[in-house]
């Protein structure tokens, strides 16, 4: 079994990306430049956030933050947004989610250039990915990606289960991953709430992708031997045995189904780690214009 370690591949997309801010400082080319707008004072955004800023620090990025409160009436967001895609010293930014009930998600993801789009949501950009034009790419898809990139794991022909039917993940890398090309070429079958016999389907997969938000949902026994098995999830679970009160899970039950694997992300230290290098990554893209031109 073979760790699928999240923190040392985004340790080298890091310093691939700050090499290239060198290569374009030398050549006196724009600076990359990532904007993030906070809503509100949720924790889990404001850690997202604080990352995204020590990881532009990191590479040689530019980072801002515009903080509004959640009093912000959607229209005000709205022009928020626009100024920044007006903006010409921004190449890319975000909108942090979630958003105050007040205020449409759709919306304000549709306000964005699809240009500046770095997250990867604008509709633009989806539609393009799921025909395999250039785009940006989601950052969970994108880390997955890359993990079987960069260990150089085998898809041509595999039968790729992804459990989960979300716009941010298993829609999305189940697109990808069907695509031809490598990583790609899978034969995928999305399982869901209401898929019947999801053990026999699981048990099936020679790459089985969990992103369901259920804590240790897959066991044992609806794993084959050999598998690659890619955990998404993250779940904060109670627990008297740390000092937080706290622990992370995945969705698979990490110690039962790793034995039985041929590879295995851990969580933490697995996907989680590579979402804020996918955004970097866009972002350079996007200086570099290499997507839209």
């Amino acid at each position: 079994m073979i760790l699928l370690d999240g923190k040392v591949i985004s340790e080298q997309m890091k310093a691939e990306i700050a090499q290239e801010v060198e290569n374009i400082k030398k050549q006196g080319g724009k600076i990359p430049h990532l904007a993030a707008i906070l809503v509100g004072h949720d924790g889990g955004s404001e850690t997202y956030v604080g990352n995204k800023e020590k990881s532009c620090n990191q590479v040689g990025f530019r980072s801002t933050v515009l903080r509004f409160e959640d009093t912000i009436t959607e229209v005000q967001l709205l022009e928020e947004i626009n100024k920044l895609n007006n903006n010409p010293e921004i190449d890319g930014f975000i909108v942090q989610m979630p958003l105050p009930k007040h205020i449409s998600e759709q919306k304000v993801t549709e306000a964005i250039d699809p240009k500046k789009d770095v997250d990867g949501f604008h509709p633009l950009n989806i539609g393009r990915m799921t025909i395999g034009m250039p785009a940006y790419i989601s950052a969970t898809p994108d880390g997955i990606i890359e993990l079987l990139r960069r260990y150089k794991i085998e898809t041509l022909g595999k039968h790729c289960v992804v459990l989960g039917r979300s716009n941010i993940v298993g829609r999305p890398i189940s697109n990808l991953l069907s695509l031809k090309g490598y990583p790609g070429d899978c034969t995928v079958t999305v399982c869901h709430s209401r898929t019947k016999n999801i053990p026999e389907i699981t048990r099936t997969a020679d790459i089985l992708i969990v992103a369901l938000g259920q804590a240790e949902y897959v066991t044992a026994d609806m794993v084959k031997e050999g598998a690659v098995v890619i955990d998404v999830g993250i779940n904060r679970i109670k627990s008297d045995k740390t000092k937080s009160g706290w622990k992370l899970l995945g969705d698979v039950k990490f110690d039962e189904v790793a034995p039985k694997c041929s590879y295995i992300t851990p969580v933490p230290g697995g996907v989680g780690l590579l979402t804020i290098i996918s955004l970097l990554k866009n972002t350079l893209k996007a200086t570099k214009k290499e997507i839209y031109g």
